[in-house]
């Protein structure tokens, strides 16, 4: 079993939230973040008495932030309020998706910022751990006053509605009877923790966390394809000189083309062909693929930065609780991802504090970035399965559409195919999602990120190159078959020999798509990590 995630002060990573979402690692919630969050609750409890209108605590919502709410309504109004915003629609967020936004709701309710008992952070993190999954619809969240709508139907299970899946069945139940099941009990909620529950960017960051996660191993199963068909077209190594990206001062695609020249290493078809060879330059695709990579990669990683530094160490609801001498971590250490205590921060009486800490638009911007990003990943691997299924140059040693027989059999012509209409359909999602503005809340919410669409987009993105990778790494394969005996270098004939655990050499016509899929999942599973 992976081991214990724990809540504490300060911040998460990525890899918490994937062995949380993906690996059903148990969590749990830090002393100290037990005792920080009955602080943060004892001035919500002081606030009710005070006589003064505090926003969401004896308010409501939004537009109707005017409205002053008896202490005798206080408890319905919450119950109200996530009633009233479990309002979305469309198919269910995967159970990954759902499990990554519960991790992160209850991570920042556990900083003690947000003026709930702690029984609400454990309620959630209880429903983690016994594998109670909520129904939450896709569409509804416009990223901006929280993730409202899906966190609203997380809520719900919560206090016993709403729909759920227990692990281990996809049956849909109740929420009651999901919690019945698994001995969870609902929550009764009071002032303020209605509220707490379903504003925030829970949605988002759990999302980009895994998109982030999923498109690093994507990632360096592009830069193995590469190095697999430069050897699979018989191109030269030439532009893969360390000197070439010293004086672009590139770093990023200098570190693309190192690691290139690491799998190619030892190869005996790259000399194979130096003399004689009367083609004088590459074509792009091959030549340019480590600068074009490199801007991809720096491009790819903002989003991991943002989760890293800012979000997994981020308190994101609204109006937040600050009992005198809370712990801020935050902005104290941007370069511990750990979020260490020691450098945290406090000062200042009681307060409770309004503000738009919700608001998704810095993760917005990166997530639509990296649709943007996975576009040239795709498309210029579509290239190169174009090169190497069209090559009917003597010089490539490969027959069209590196067919046994071509003409009586057409090898992998569709293949190609099927990596172009990938590649439009990416081009369709690269059209960002956080520059158009829908006003909401009558006008008191009037600019939103859509971060959410943006998070929905990536992740397809994400999808489609995955199986445009597989595709080149399947004709790259192929197009070794016809330099044997000679062979690559280490590194590709490793990666090589990775694809034929799934798919076996093309002998005659097949059908495809199982082998496109298993080496999407070689891919999905980091088989074409680097080895050290």
């Amino acid at each position: 079993m992976p081991r214990d995630v724990i809540l504490s002060l300060g911040r998460l990573t990525i890899d918490d939230v994937l062995r949380v979402a993906r690996e059903g690692a148990k969590v749990r919630v830090a002393g100290a973040s037990v005792a920080a969050m009955k602080r943060s609750r004892a001035v919500v409890e002081r606030a009710l008495l005070d006589g003064q209108p505090h926003y969401g605590i004896n308010t409501g919502f939004g537009s109707l932030s005017k409205q002053r709410i008896g202490s005798a309504d206080l408890a319905a109004l919450q119950r109200n309020l996530v009633r009233s915003h479990a309002a979305g629609v469309g198919e269910p967020l995967p159970r990954d998706v759902v499990r990554a936004t519960m991790l992160l709701l209850a991570a920042s309710l556990a900083r003690g910022l947000s003026g709930v008992r702690p029984v609400v952070c454990e309620t959630i993190v209880r429903m983690l751990n016994a594998g109670v999954t909520p129904v939450v619809p896709s569409v509804g969240s416009v990223g901006a006053s929280g993730d409202l709508a899906p966190l609203a139907a997380i809520a719900l299970v919560a206090i016993g509605e709403g729909r759920a899946t227990v692990a281990g069945s996809s049956r849909v139940l109740s929420g009651g009877a999901a919690l019945r099941q698994t001995g969870v009990r609902p929550v009764e909620l009071s002032a303020k923790e209605g509220l707490a529950l379903i504003n925030g960017t829970h949605l988002m960051a759990g999302w980009g966390c895994l998109i982030a996660g999923d498109t690093e191993r994507l990632f360096d199963a592009a830069v193995t394809a590469l190095a697999m068909s430069i050897d699979g077209c018989r191109a030269t190594d030439e532009f893969l000189d360390e000197r070439l990206y010293r004086a672009r001062a590139n770093m990023s695609a200098g570190e693309v083309a190192h690691r290139v020249r690491r799998l190619l290493a030892g190869s005996r078809i790259i000399p194979s062909h130096v003399a004689d060879d009367p083609r004088v330059q590459d074509p792009y695709s091959l030549r340019a693929a480590p600068t074009v990579l490199g801007a991809c990669q720096y491009a790819l990683r903002t989003l991991g930065a943002t989760l890293e530094y800012e979000e997994l160490g981020a308190v994101t609801d609204n109006p937040l609780v600050f009992a005198k001498g809370a712990h801020l971590a935050g902005l104290d250490s941007p370069t511990s991802p750990t979020g260490s205590s020691a450098s945290a921060s406090s000062h200042g009486d009681d307060a409770i504090l309004s503000g738009a800490n919700f608001h998704g638009m810095p993760l917005a911007i990166p997530l639509d970035t990296m649709a943007i990003a996975l576009c040239h990943v795709a498309g210029i691997s579509e290239r190169r399965t174009y090169l190497i299924t069209g090559a009917f140059e003597p010089e490539s040693h490969l027959k069209p559409y590196l067919s046994p027989r071509p003409g009586l059999q057409s090898g992998l012509m569709i293949a190609q195919y099927t990596a172009a209409a990938c590649v439009n359909e990416m081009v369709g999602l690269a059209t960002p999602a956080s520059v158009a503005n829908l006003p909401t809340s009558a006008g008191m919410e009037d600019y939103n990120s859509f971060g959410p669409r943006s998070a929905a987009k990536a992740a397809r993105a994400v999808e489609l190159a995955r199986w445009v990778v597989a595709i080149e790494l399947l004709c790259a394969a192929q197009a070794l078959e016809h330099h044997r005996p000679l062979t690559s270098g280490k590194g590709v004939e490793a990666a090589f020999a990775r694809v034929r655990t799934k798919v076996r050499p093309l002998s005659k016509d097949r059908p495809l798509t199982a082998d496109i899929e298993a080496i999407s999942g070689l891919i999905q599973a980091g088989e074409f990590a680097p080895r050290v």
